[in-house]
């Protein structure tokens, strides 16, 4: 079961990952990291995933090309650019690889 010492974690780190992210993009990643697998990482694995993953999703065209019928790998090859500079933007000195994918 999840302890609130970890969720508090998770969101310590986030703070510490993107502290110039939005508070409605803040909420949505730390919910992120609270649902379904990610919620059995650790802290810092959660954060750092569910954070890739949101940006993914939400900030750049990755979903419109699975749609168009992409592989997943290629499509995240071609949004790791985007994904990067969402992440400078919000005062991340993190980055994300082709091969951190």
């Amino acid at each position: 079961m999840e302890t609130r010492g970890k969720s508090k974690e998770v969101k310590r780190r986030l703070r510490t990952l993107i502290p110039q992210a939005t508070m409605e993009d803040f909420t949505a990643v730390e919910e992120k990291a609270d649902a379904g697998h990610l919620r059995y990482l650790p802290p810092s694995i959660r954060a750092w995933q569910a954070l890739t993953s949101y940006i993914r999703h939400v900030h750049t065209d990755y979903d419109d090309m699975l749609n168009d019928g992409y592989e997943p790998d290629a499509a995240r090859h071609f949004v790791v650019d985007d994904i990067n500079q969402k992440l400078s933007e919000w005062g991340c000195s993190q980055t994300l690889s082709d091969d951190d994918q």
